[in-house]
């Protein structure tokens, strides 16, 4: 397997614990509060443009 792919892989693989995490931080207990505050925000636009920069490694030639 080529770098990219195993990069991408890896990228792909981050960005989706990083989105689950922040998704469900209130729920598994590291929230700061009870709603939906700026760091999950950030967490899960970061964790998603990870995923898909990983998605489209995988997926380059």
């Amino acid at each position: 397997m080529e770098k990219k792919k195993i990069f991408g892989i890896i990228l792909l693989v981050g960005g989706i614990i990083i989105l689950i995490l922040s998704l469900s931080a209130d729920l598994i207990g590291i929230g700061r509060g009870p709603d939906f505050g700026f760091q999950q925000i950030a967490g899960t636009i970061v964790g998603s443009i990870i995923a898909v920069i990983g998605f489209f490694l995988i997926l380059k030639k």
